[in-house]
């Protein structure tokens, strides 16, 4: 498998309609007019992915008063989403995205390193898109620990 295609700040954010933690579906097109971050996670309720979940829950409020939707992304099913979401008091949507097309289409899934093995797997990630459904920014291998206060330094918001 080679590396997918990553975005850049200025490019489309693909479109998408994917199932939720709580058995709706979200389209990206209904967030228009508001500001979201969309971060790709490798798997629910395990640590490194939990320590993200919650740094965004934890910040929501912040990010909710300067404009932004926070959506995570993930290939699990909606049914453990809701359970990761239950477990850990999550307070924004969780989408799931079985076969992998949206994460592949923002760049987030491919190979990547793992211990110093070559795998193929989610890439975490966070997008930032605009009120319009343009990229304002596109962070690949980002860290779970610490990722989201950096965000925040980004985005002007610290």
């Amino acid at each position: 498998m080679t590396q997918t295609a990553r975005l850049s700040p200025g490019d489309a954010a693909p479109d998408f309609t994917l199932p939720t933690d709580s058995g709706d579906q979200l389209a990206l097109k209904d967030l228009r007019g508001r500001k979201v971050v969309l971060y790709a996670y490798p798997a629910a309720m395990t640590p490194g992915c939990t320590t993200q979940a919650c740094d965004f829950r934890d910040s929501l409020a912040s990010l909710k008063a300067a404009g932004y939707e926070v959506v995570g992304i993930s290939p699990d099913a909606p049914a453990k989403l809701a359970k990761f979401r239950d477990r850990d008091a999550i307070t924004f949507p969780l989408v799931g995205d079985e076969d992998k097309s949206v994460l592949t289409a923002y760049g987030a899934y491919g190979e990547k390193q793992n211990y110093g093995k070559t795998v193929v797997g989610v890439i975490r990630s966070t997008f930032v898109i605009d009120e319009n459904g343009v990229i304002e920014h596109a962070l690949y291998n980002v860290k779970a620990t610490g990722h989201v206060a950096k965000l925040r330094r980004d985005l002007g918001l610290d």
